[in-house]
Order: C-alpha cells, then sequence, then structure tokens
C-alpha cells in the first residue's frame, strides 16, 4: 500500500540515536515487509486508505495554493511540501511587510493556517519568513479556495522590500561638540548602521545650537553633495537650547511628527525637505544600542513616509528591555 502523507518521527534529546523530527516515512512510500516493526514503533497500529472527493483536498496540494496565494513581492516558496507544511523565503535581503489584517482572516477559517515573522523585520535572502499548512489531512476544496482568494486579492500575505542605497548627510548638532569640548560619539555609530543596510555617508557636518546655521548645513548637504537623507543628532529635547528642531523647519522640512511612543526615542523626529526624508535623532542615541531610529530607518529606505499613524502604532511593543546581551530585532521590541 502506499502512504497518502508523510508519518512523522519525534526522538527526544538523549535518545540512542540522537534527537530528530521530521519524517521517517514520505508520502507516496510504498510499504514494505521490513517497515512494519519501525511503523509500530511510532504508534500505527493501522495505515488507512484514503479515496479523496471530488469538492475534497490534500493537505500538501492545498499547502501549493496557500503558498503561491500569500506570496508577494520578494517572497517564494520552499518547493516540496515536509509533513504536509511549505515554507515561505525572502528572494533578498530586505524589510519584511506582513499584511496582518488579512492574516487574520485566513487563519481565523480554522482549517488553514499561517505563522510569519513579525511585520517589518530585517530579514536575510534565503531566510524563513513564514509557513503553511493545512490542518486536517484533507478538507473541502471550497475553503482551501477561500483561504488562497483571501491571500491573493491581499496582493499576498507576505512582501520583502529591498532597501534602497541612501546617501545619508550627518548634521551633529550642540555648542560642546562643535567648539571641541566634547568628541562626537554619534558618527562612528550612525556610519555603522547606514553601512548594514546598504548606505552610506556622503557629508558631515558639525552646528553649534543655532537654528540657522543647523538649516544652512541640512541644506548644503542636499544641495552641495547632493544627499537623498538627512540625519541630524543631538538638540531634540526640553532645553531652551536644543533647538535642532527649529533648525529642521527651517530648512524647510514639512509633515513633521515630533515625539513617539518608543523608549529609548521619545523625542525622535521624521519629515521630509522635498522628497529627502529627514531624520532627528536625540541623545539616547549615543548610549542605547538599538533606538525607535532602527526601527524606522529600514522603513524609510524602503520609501515608507512615516506618518503619526506609524509612530502611535509603535507604542505596543515600544519599550526595549535594555538586555545586557542585544539580540535585535531577534526580539519584542518595535513589534
Amino acid at each position: 500500500m502506499v502512504l497518502p502523507h508523510d508519518v512523522t518521527e519525534i526522538r527526544p534529546a538523549g535518545a540512542d540515536s540522537g534527537s530528530f523530527k521530521g519524517p521517517a516515512f514520505k508520502k507516496g512510500h510504498i510499504i514494505r515487509p521490513e517497515d512494519v516493526e519501525h511503523l509500530r514503533r511510532l504508534g500505527k497500529e493501522r495505515i488507512y486508505i484514503l479515496t479523496l472527493d471530488d469538492g475534497e483536498i490534500h493537505e500538501n496540494e492545498a499547502a501549493r495554493l496557500m503558498a503561491d496565494a500569500m506570496a508577494g513581492e520578494g517572497v517564494v516558496s520552499s518547493g516540496r511540501p515536509s509533513e504536509g507544511k511549505l515554507s515561505l523565503l525572502a528572494v533578498h535581503d530586505g524589510l519584511l511587510k506582513v499584511n496582518t489584517e488579512a492574516l487574520y482572516r485566513f487563519n481565523l477559517l480554522g482549517e488553514v493556517m499561517c505563522a510569519t515573522l513579525h511585520d517589518n523585520t530585517p530579514v536575510s535572502k534565503g531566510e524563513q519568513v513564514a509557513a503553511t499548512r493545512l490542518i486536517p489531512l484533507i478538507a473541502e476544496r471550497l475553503l482551501v479556495e477561500k483561504a488562497a482568494a483571501i491571500a491573493r486579492d491581499a496582493g499576498g500575505l507576505l512582501q520583502v522590500r529591498q532597501m534602497r542605497a541612501a546617501r545619508a548627510g550627518l548634521v551633529i548638532t550642540g555648542s560642546e561638540v562643535f567648539h571641541g569640548r566634547i568628541k562626537d560619539s554619534f558618527e562612528p555609530v550612525l556610519r555603522e548602521k547606514l553601512a548594514k543596510l546598504g548606505s552610506k555617508v556622503v557629508k558631515v557636518a558639525f552646528a553649534p545650537d543655532d537654528a540657522r546655521l543647523i538649516a544652512a548645513e541640512i541644506t548644503a548637504c542636499i544641495k552641495e553633495e547632493e544627499a537623498d537623507l538627512i540625519i541630524t543628532s543631538g538638540g531634540m529635547s526640553v532645553d531652551p537650547d536644543d533647538v535642532t528642531r527649529a533648525g529642521i523647519v527651517q530648512a524647510g522640512a514639512t509633515d513633521i511628527c515630533y515625539g513617539t511612543p518608543v523608549l529609548p526615542g521619545a523625542m525622535f523626529l521624521t519629515g521630509r525637505i522635498g522628497q529627502v526624508p529627514v531624520l532627528g535623532l536625540p541623545a539616547c542615541g549615543m548610549f542605547h544600542r538599538i533606538t525607535v531610529f532602527d526601527l524606522i530607518l529600514p522603513r524609510v529606505l524602503c520609501g515608507e513616509i512615516i506618518t503619526r499613524e506609524d509612530l502611535a502604532r509603535l507604542g505596543h511593543g515600544g519599550l526595549c528591555r535594555n538586555c545586557k546581551s542585544c539580540q535585535y530585532p531577534v526580539c519584542g521590541f518595535g513589534k
């Protein structure tokens, strides 16, 4: 007889032959006399014959239909189902985008499932971003077609968007740095973070606590160095001498959102000067390895225009636990 589904074997750690979880026998395997004792060890006293009506669908076919429907731009299925499950992988490095509302409606159907990484998680080429399967061995074909339609009508449940290589202009503010009283700590941090995302710094400018001079340096980065991303550092708090925000406004920024429900990074700023995004990083960026800047920068490099609504949604999950050994993005911060 031919097996109608994978038969899973689980061996816990410490077993004589080592830990294992996977198919001991794959779908389509023809059972031989020497297989009988192995099947019994797996608790299989009986093997059932599978017959499908016209209105029914097998788990493997269902997984392929659903995976094809939910894989949007930058996402591909792993190929052949294993134990009825198909993985979805990132085609390239980028930022995972999950249509969480469509995913909810998909999973609400009950006999189908899709589990994903968090929305807005940076992922690498070939990384698993989701997995899907039919929960029973067979189901009504109409149910699976309805699930696939939810994913397809949403343009796919998952996308991996590539980040552009930005030409960043850094404007380091603060009279104490400008006059050489203290050494700047922002530039090396920002250079490293930008480089990891494929962007580069084309100019580093320093300005004292003078809104007019800050605006002039921002303008010079854009007009003289053709910077297509501006990042300012410092001068974003409540002290009257902290005038970086005023300098950004004088440089012509619009669509400004100041303040976020994220710690660290409550006094973060986003805006635009024409088509050039502007990010104002508060002083916490010097002391904390990960801040709201790390949540927003990849989205900006994917072409998103950050709104007040986007920032407001970051409150849930927006408290960093300041772990001694930071594992970001493999943690709940920003999710």
